[in-house]
């Protein structure tokens, strides 16, 4: 068994590394002034191979996971798993308008050539219902953060209300919620473009209550901000967030703050200051119940 990672998803790849008690190696990367990559891997690897490989940034990183996954079949592994905590392109999965490229097929056939089995946590999927329809013949395992962070915001606001920020997010907070005894409610989203969102609350009370935002991922912030503002225009003590993949582009989390946001808390999918909670544990258990089932 071996854990190949890359040098900036160190913390994660060493806590998964030793939780399974494997040997961790890190693919070493060249950058060229022309923008090629450079790969170098062990020049053996063991016939079980997993890549550690989050896909925020994707277009930057696609190009070196698949190659990474090529030239780890010509060194020696024949069993190549992918372990991507955010994995991209997912919520392209119809074309929405003529010509357009359904993203998440095109790439689910990509990572099936190249892994014999993926796993990746709370995947932004719509009309899909597994992981294994966006990865023709192979074994697709998604898991989920929401239990864990649904048990932080237990212990840091006990008694909170969770609230999803729009109908998308509604599977993650009932989960979180129902594992941990909270109350919950879901928000309506019109979104009018990439930056110009409107939130409409639900009617639960929310006068003199801390609530907490969860949600699968937060981009540009803009949906979580409105939903903060408008909870707290409701009469809510406190506004808190929590999110699975914390991407927060551009100012987004300047954003979330100056919308009244109190605390934001994130899983270790995406290396971000606001990491609070370690997937560590899920990955590792569902990569040993992985091995268990092949053998």
């Amino acid at each position: 068994m071996m854990l190949l990672a890359f040098d900036d998803e160190l913390t994660l790849a060493r806590g998964l590394a030793d939780a399974l008690g494997w040997p961790l190696a890190v693919v070493e990367r060249h950058s060229f002034p022309d923008g090629e990559t450079r790969l170098r891997l062990p020049p053996t690897l063991p016939a079980r191979v997993t890549l550690l490989r989050g896909l925020q940034d994707p277009n930057a990183k696609l190009t070196e996971l698949l190659l990474t996954a090529a030239g780890a079949r010509e060194l020696g592994a024949r069993h190549l798993t992918l372990v991507s905590p955010y994995l991209a392109y997912m919520r392209q999965d119809i074309a929405f308008t003529p010509g357009e490229v359904v993203s998440q097929r095109h790439l689910g056939r990509l990572l099936a050539a190249a892994f014999d089995a993926v796993l990746t946590v709370d995947p932004h999927l719509h009309r899909v219902a597994t992981l294994d329809e966006v990865l023709p013949g192979r074994r697709g395992s998604a898991l989920s953060a929401a239990p864990l962070l649904g048990a932080h915001v237990a212990r840091q606001v006990p008694g909170a209300l969770l609230l999803a920020p729009d109908e998308e997010a509604g599977q993650w907070v009932r989960v979180a919620a129902q594992a941990h005894g909270l109350d919950h409610a879901v928000c309506h989203k019109q979104r009018n473009g990439d930056h110009d969102v409107a939130v409409a609350l639900p009617d639960t009370t929310v006068v003199g209550r801390a609530v907490v935002l969860l949600d699968d991922v937060a981009s540009t912030g803009r949906t979580l901000a409105a939903a903060a503002r408008g909870a707290l225009a409701r009469g809510a003590a406190s506004v808190d967030v929590a999110v699975t993949h914390a991407l927060f582009v551009g100012d987004a989390l300047a954003q979330v703050h100056a919308a009244g946001v109190r605390r934001v808390w994130s899983s270790d999918c995406v290396p971000h200051a606001s990491n609070a909670v370690s997937v560590v544990p899920v990955l590792a258990t569902a990569l040993r119940n992985l091995l268990e089932g092949e053998r």
